[in-house]
């Protein structure tokens, strides 16, 4: 018998590769971090003792969600400015609050409430573009959650750097400190093709090919957007990128709503990675992105919720189901994007943008432990005939009680083990009253 850190049972589990795949009465062999086997659970009580034995009678077991775009510490302004079309929100709103507010506590103690939120809600990665991103990464190491952390670049001031030099100072100063952290990864998060100059883009494009990292940039958000390029530069802001080199495997291209066939195209034929958000789309009345024929087309979608300023929550289950409701009803088409792949979406699609999908994204051996457990067996449950289906059309995040990431438990029985919720919870309300004050 060999001994092993910890064995989980469950009554599903749904490893995401192979394909539409559910196995039943099976555990996972967890060891030093990383999964050993998964195995049927009388072949594991024959070849393996642990620890530390769990069984999820009840409970399905699928691999950690990745939030594949968010502004983690833009939590502690949900709520702040809703009902407002995307340039007001920024401009009169947000804008002036972050050039307020936005410091090292603040994105601290936003980065702290958004974390809590995530792993409860079973969000094991993140992919994050905001200010001060070193401190985002202090709070992610001592909490536990995997994160790509964004070297942000805008061409106007913030309190987190001066001018272009000095973004792009501090984004390597980041990629070097931590490039050989086991779960935190860097990538260039130019803001928006209207907030970056090509001079900037072409630094940009240069810099992530020697450092090898991705690039993370909000594109063709809004037809306002669109039609803003066509007036200035002449051309629409993706032929732009185009013409610079950014379209390729490193970029994750964020909401993408305003697309013409020839560019979902120029996508697919780059290997441009898309990161959807569909209740932030619909909040900011920002469109549609054509999910079904990006699909069809072979591009890599993943999922993101945006900030919990302008959605107003970091709720996977929640974009998961919206994600195919939307791709349904805006291709006409109720086979259209299908369940099993809605959840690859948020795993292993997500963990290829990132570069992850060798450690995370599914439940393989070898790779990270990076899981979550989700109680099927209540009420709203009832009754449970394609599992897949389940977690998609009729499961919230209340339904997550257990997440463990690098075999680690993160949230045990619906309790967080790293984070003082009391505390974030007091903070984030001194903060919202303060910001209060001033608005």
């Amino acid at each position: 018998m060999e001994t092993v850190d910890l064995i989980i049972h469950a009554r599903w589990i749904v490893p995401v590769l192979p394909r539409n795949t559910v196995l039943t009465q099976h555990a996972i062999v967890i060891h030093q971090g990383h999964i050993l086997a998964v195995l049927p659970q009388d072949k594991v009580a024959k070849r393996y003792t642990a620890v530390v034995e769990q069984r999820f009678d009840d409970h399905c077991i699928t691999p950690g969600l990745i939030n594949n775009h968010t502004h983690a510490a833009m939590s502690l302004l949900r709520g702040l400015a809703d009902d407002l079309p995307l340039m007001t929100w920024l401009n009169d709103h947000i804008w002036p609050a972050e050039a307020k507010w936005v410091s090292e506590p603040f994105v601290e103690a936003g980065s702290e409430l958004a974390i809590a939120e995530m792993l409860r809600g079973g969000t094991t990665c993140f992919n994050d573009m905001y200010f001060f991103p070193d401190v985002t990464a202090r709070v992610v190491d001592a909490s536990g959650i995997r994160a790509n952390l964004g070297m942000i670049f805008i061409e106007f001031p913030s309190a987190w750097a001066a001018n272009s030099a000095e973004y792009l100072r501090k984004g390597e100063q980041l990629h070097d400190r931590y490039n050989r952290h086991t779960r935190l990864t860097t990538s260039y998060a130019p803001h928006a093709p209207y907030t970056v100059s090509d001079d900037s883009l072409t630094s940009i494009i240069t810099n992530a090919e020697e450092l090898d990292v991705p690039i993370h940039m909000h594109i063709h958000e809004t037809a306002g957007e669109v039609s803003q390029g066509v007036e200035q530069l002449g051309v629409r802001p993706l032929e732009r990128l185009k013409d610079l080199g950014l379209l390729s495997p490193r970029l994750t291209a964020v909401h993408m709503t305003q697309l013409t066939d020839e560019e979902i195209s120029w996508c697919a034929e780059a290997g441009v990675h898309i990161a959807h958000c569909p209740q932030s789309n619909l909040k900011l009345a920002s469109g549609f992105a054509p999910i079904a024929k990006l699909a069809q087309q072979g591009v890599n979608i993943t999922i993101g919720t945006d900030g919990a300023a302008s959605n107003n929550g970091l709720d996977m289950f929640a974009e998961m189901k919206q994600t195919a409701l939307l791709a349904k009803a805006v291709a006409q088409d109720a086979s259209a994007v299908p369940a099993y792949e809605v959840l690859e979406m948020a795993t292993i699609n997500a963990a290829k943008a990132l570069g992850l999908n060798d450690k995370v994204g599914s439940i393989e051996t070898g790779k990270a432990a990076d899981i979550i457990a989700i109680d099927l067996g209540d009420i709203e449950s009832q009754p449970c005939y394609e599992v897949i289906s389940q977690l998609i059309y009729a499961t919230g995040r209340d339904k997550v009680t257990d997440v463990w990431v690098e075999g680690k438990a993160l949230l045990k029985d619906r309790q967080l083990t790293t984070l003082n919720r009391p505390k974030i919870i007091e903070t984030a309300q001194d903060w919202a009253d303060k910001i209060r004050q001033t608005t």
